[in-house]
């Protein structure tokens, strides 16, 4: 089922280049509305006093699983970045072994 993420505000460098940061390419946007986003079957998600933006990606990341579970696994690292908006993690080799 699509989603439709409404009121929210966009952070997206594809939309900050536009003549009006970003404005103009918006109203293009929705002169060219896809039928299935304004189908009743699409879930309505109201982002008011929210912030929609693309995932994030952290280069830099240290899981720490095998050797020190003790301190963090990838199931809990990757659920922590998943929390804070992140799409990808890059794990960085501080293991044991």
């Amino acid at each position: 089922m699509p989603i439709v993420i409404r009121n929210g505000r966009v952070i997206d460098p594809f939309f900050q280049h536009g003549p009006r940061g970003g404005r103009a390419d918006c109203r293009r946007a929705r002169r060219r509305r896809r039928p299935h986003l304004s189908s009743p079957k699409a879930e309505i998600f109201d982002a008011t006093g929210m912030i929609v933006a693309p995932g994030f990606i952290d280069m830099h990341v240290h899981l720490r699983e095998p050797g020190f579970e003790h301190a963090e696994t990838i199931e809990s690292g990757s659920r922590a970045a998943a929390a804070g908006g992140f799409t990808s993690i890059c794990c960085m080799p501080n293991t044991k072994p």
